[in-house]
Order: C-alpha cells, then structure tokens, then sequence
C-alpha cells in the first residue's frame, strides 16, 4: 500500500504534535550534593554546609534552594533560601547558641533554575544532625 502526501502529511503532524506535548511536560531536575559529613556540634558551635548543585551531573549557578533545620520534636529551628553561586557552590551557616541539645533534620532542597521553576522536579538532600552540650 502506497502513502499518499495527504496520510504522510497527516502522520508528520501528529509525530510533531506528540513531541511537542511531551516537552510541555519536561522536568528540569537539579540536585543538592551536601560536601559536610560532620554530624555532631556542640551547644554554641556554628554549623557550616557547604555543596554544590549538580545539573546532569555539573555544577549549576543560578539554583534556588531552600534550607531548613527541624528538631526531632518538629519544631523549626530556621528556614532560609539561597540561590547557588556562578560555579554551582552553596554555604549555609546556623549558629547553635540559642538551640536546645539534641537530634536535628537539615533538608537542603533544590528549586531549580528562575527560568525552569514550571518544570522543576524538587529534589532534597537530608542530613541528620546532633547537637550535643
């Protein structure tokens, strides 16, 4: 059976309609890469994050990220937001001197790049933390 032009046409259409409706629903998705492996500070000692945003495996700038720090009883420590430096780098400070002993979740998590915020997939990083006296 031969194609005419009508059904080739009709069929690059659809192929082009379809690709296009699959980039609509593209995610952009970076990542937090924590560089800390240090999880136990003293009452008063600051804690110092530092990382960087990996994009395909690259460092990206540009990258809003969301950081917070929760204690093991739920209450919020902090909230902050920071974007990642023109090399992908992030640092993110919290001094203990007004906290309470014990176990705290630090979750750092990426919100993409400004221009791709629509399609962003938010992915986090956790780091379980103890502050000790």
């Amino acid at each position: 059976m031969w194609l005419n032009s009508k059904h080739i046409l009709t069929i690059t259409l659809t192929l082009l309609l379809f690709s296009a409706y699959q980039n609509v629903h593209a995610t952009h998705i970076s990542e937090p890469i924590l560089d800390e492996s240090k999880i136990k500070y003293r009452l008063g000692e600051k804690i110092i994050l530092s990382g960087w945003v990996s994009y395909d495996n690259q460092p990206t700038g540009d990258v809003l990220l969301a950081f917070k720090i929760t204690r093991a009883d739920g209450f919020i420590a902090t909230e902050a937001t920071y974007s990642s430096d023109d090399n992908g780098k992030f640092v993110f400070e919290f001094a203990t001197n007004d906290q309470v002993p014990g176990k705290y979740l630090v979750t750092v998590t990426s919100h993409c790049l400004a221009i791709h915020r629509s399609i962003c997939t938010y992915k986090n990083k956790t780091l379980p933390i103890n502050i000790i006296e």
